[in-house]
């Protein structure tokens, strides 16, 4: 609103000087009677014109650009014919004088309204892009190389014709006054300028507006190809405006949508890749799908649990956390190497056979190494083939396969290893009774620093309460109930 009271405000100021210069009769009224008239006119419109603007954008914030133009041109022509009544009734002015009028109030009108609607067009932008709405497209529209076209010969016509008005004012002047020709030249020169300075100063006006929009288009459009960058696929670019730009904005997102949809496409290869090999590994091994389900969750709870740690948050980001969730299942996936006789045997092992047993992370790895090589550098494998390979190494160096110590192992092997163990220990073997939580986590504070990274053995402690849920829910029986109802 304070936009349309600064446009009427200078509207006062510019065709009260207008009127005299391009009219004779007009010149011949007083200041006062001549002001009084335009700021009673100019009073009225206004009041009827921020009624009409404020109800349409209230009521509708996508109102069309062009409505907004052509109700803010029609009450200001229609004053111009009202101050031109006014001067004929009134005065007695003949109809030229109020055609001279009339032309000055429609030259302003045109830049106030393009003006309007241009401010109009920077709410309605930022409105959408908070909504996340979009407008409509057509197939036809009007370009903006014509409209840049049509206001660059309005504007030339404009001068000329202002000018034209001008002139035959100052001719008929001349003739009837003879003036001085020194008082003549600074008197033309004084109007050229006044004419100059104010159709400069609207087009200026119209240039900084319709330059915001563009940075306005350009700040959303580099903003969600930015989001896109950083792996956001849900950024989108606001369709503000039926034109090029519009356009532009919607084939953005239709390529960003396109984007999104092969990522989730991917993904979904993805962990039905580590789904496939996780049963594969399954119908191998005596361990239950259920021991997979419990350990991939152990595993995601310690990780939410250390990801705000000093030495553990950057590794531990959320796109890693998921990755070592989902290759969690994959851990003991080395051992489709290991004989059935030894694999499949229902007692304890003898050491020779354990000594086979203690290769399966050596398979796992160069399976999934193999794998990791053909997808590339950042292949989502890494992370199940550092969990196949190390979960059974020992935070002292006493593990296998290559005795790593402490922080030679990578993170995901640490927390695997804690999970894992933790598992088997709560769990029924041929060889051994399920142990309690209490002395499953007896076992594990006891192996803190020895067996296990100190820092994982406090977490641990911390969440002991999600351990029990997680064996409680995902227990051998409610895993078997689950897949005998499917």
């Amino acid at each position: 609103m304070n936009r349309l009271f600064f446009h009427y405000a200078a509207a006062f100021f510019v065709l009260t000087l207008y009127g005299g210069q391009v009219c004779p009769y007009v010149e011949s009224l007083t200041l006062t009677q001549w002001g009084s008239e335009t700021i009673i006119t100019l009073s009225a419109a206004f009041a009827i014109h921020a009624f009409i603007y404020r109800r349409l954008t209230t009521n509708n914030p996508l109102l069309g650009a062009a409505d907004i133009f052509k109700s803010s041109l029609t009450i200001f022509i229609g004053s111009g014919f009202i101050i031109g009544a006014i001067n004929f009734f009134l005065w007695g002015f003949p109809v030229a004088s109020a055609l001279k009028l009339i032309v000055g109030w429609f030259l302003v009108g045109f830049f106030m309204s393009l003006d309007l609607m241009l401010v109009n067009r920077q709410q309605v932008i930022r409105y959408l892009a908070q909504t996340g709405q979009h407008l409509e497209l057509s197939i036809s529209y009007a370009s903006l190389t014509k409209k840049f076209l049509i206001f660059a010969l309005f504007t030339s016509l404009s001068v000329l014709g202002v000018i034209y008005l001008v002139i035959i004012k100052d001719l008929d002047w001349i003739f009837s006054d003879t003036p001085n020709a020194m008082v003549a030249t600074v008197s033309i020169l004084k109007e050229f300028a006044f004419i100059f300075i104010v159709i400069l100063s609207y087009t200026t006006l119209i240039i900084i507006s319709f330059t915001k929009n563009l940075k306005l288009y350009l700040f959303y459009k580099n903003s969600a190809l930015s989001e896109v960058v950083k792996g956001n696929l849900n950024a989108s670019v606001p369709v503000s405006s039926v034109d090029e730009f519009g356009h532009m904005a919607k084939y953005t997102n239709e390529m960003i949508k396109s984007l999104r949809d092969r990522t989730e496409a991917l993904q979904l290869t993805q962990d039905v890749s580590i789904l496939s090999l996780a049963s594969l590994a399954e119908t191998r091994d005596n361990e239950t799908g259920a021991h997979i389900m419990r350990t991939q969750r152990y595993v995601l709870a310690l990780c939410e649990e250390l990801k705000d740690k000093p030495s553990y948050n950057e590794v531990l980001s959320k796109e890693n956390i998921d990755l070592i969730y989902k290759s969690a299942p994959l851990h003991d996936i080395g051992k489709v190497g290991i004989p059935d006789k030894i694999l499949l045997k229902p007692g304890k092992l003898t050491e020779d056979e354990f000594k086979i047993m203690r290769r399966h992370p050596n398979y796992g790895r160069k399976a999934l190494n193999t794998s990791g090589k053909m997808l590339g550098n950042n292949s989502f494998l890494k992370f199940a083939e550092e969990i196949s390979f190390t979960h059974h190494e020992k935070w002292n160096g006493t593990g296998y396969p290559r005795k790593l110590k402490g922080d030679e192992i990578p993170i995901s092997g640490r927390i695997m290893a804690l999970a894992d163990v933790y598992d088997a220990l709560i769990s029924k073997r041929v060889y051994k009774p399920a142990f309690s939580h209490a002395k499953a986590k007896e076992i594990i504070v006891n192996d803190s620093g020895t067996h296990f990274d100190p820092v994982l053995v406090d977490a641990f402690l911390n969440i002991e309460h999600r351990f029990t849920e997680i064996a409680k829910e995902f227990s051998d029986e409610n895993y078997r109930k689950s897949t005998s109802e499917k």
